[in-house]
């Protein structure tokens, strides 16, 4: 198994240039293209669409300065991604999110960016993480801000016996198998260590150099500790399943996906 197209959410916010360089630098590293992609709404009047609002060509100058809009995120595309050697460009004006969700039956990897609070992302052009690991139906790497490379020598798997664990672990798998070191690493719940024993063994078929790991509950939450583990592996790199609860749940209780995505200092390969 290997990546043949990864693709990278593109928009104009502080960090996208950074983040655009780490997907063009591990496109180059793996031999894949990679494709840029970004759409926006335009600023129409309230109600353009649903009810007609005799607007003239105020309407068309709307349009033309959304597509200029457009037209500058393929500019900060091309000139980050210059380290890639195969790139192409999608682009139309539409919700980001439905876009971006079209496009990714061409990838096998997308690549989206975690907004710092300052991003300044244009208005109508910005990605939510949650709608895109819910609806994309591919593996999503997540990009904290700041961050521009992502070497994956050193790995960390946060396990739990899940559905979307199992299918991330698989989606991760070309870069899996190209570490240095993967550590399988489960919060101690008071359940047998056979399992991520196992799939350490399972991983060691697949020509992973792959080692389980324990972690004893210490009041952290399980995404703090997994960030911690990773941080004593020096890896740059948590795989894990996102949203193994409803969304609404995390978003009231909290959840491993729910505090990756707002705090996470490395980057997350999620799979749902």
């Amino acid at each position: 198994m290997s990546y043949a197209s990864l693709m990278v959410a593109v928009d104009d916010g502080l960090h996208a240039a950074q983040r655009i360089r780490l997907a063009a630098d591990l496109a180059h590293r793996l031999g894949t293209r990679l494709v840029g992609v970004a759409a926006c709404v335009p600023d129409y009047p309230r109600g353009y669409g649903e009810t007609a609002v005799p607007m003239g060509s105020a309407i068309e100058d709307i349009r033309q300065a959304a597509l200029t809009r457009l037209a500058g995120f393929e500019q900060i595309f091309r000139e980050a991604a210059c380290r890639s050697d195969r790139v192409e460009w999608r682009s139309d004006l539409d919700h980001p999110v439905r876009f971006l969700e079209q496009q990714a039956r061409a990838a096998d990897l997308v690549v989206v960016g975690r907004y710092a609070q300052n991003e300044g992302v244009s208005l109508g052009a910005a990605v939510d993480l949650g709608d895109v690991l819910m609806e994309l139906g591919r593996p999503v790497l997540v990009v904290p801000p700041g961050v521009e490379r992502m070497e994956a020598k050193r790995i960390v798997v946060g396990w739990k016996s899940s559905p979307q664990t199992r299918r991330a672990v698989w989606d991760a798998m070309p870069l899996l198998r190209r570490a240095e070191t993967v550590e399988v690493v489960r919060v101690n719940d008071g359940e047998d260590a056979s399992e991520i024993e196992d799939v350490a063994r399972y991983l060691a078929l697949h020509d992973v150099k792959a080692v389980p790991r324990r972690v004893a509950a210490s009041g952290w939450t399980a995404a703090e500790e997994l960030q911690r583990a990773a941080v004593e592996a020096d890896a740059d790199l948590i795989v894990t399943g996102a949203y193994g609860y409803s969304r609404l749940r995390e978003w009231f209780f909290g959840g491993v996906t729910r505090d990756l995505l707002a705090d996470a200092s490395v980057c997350s390969l999620m799979s749902h």
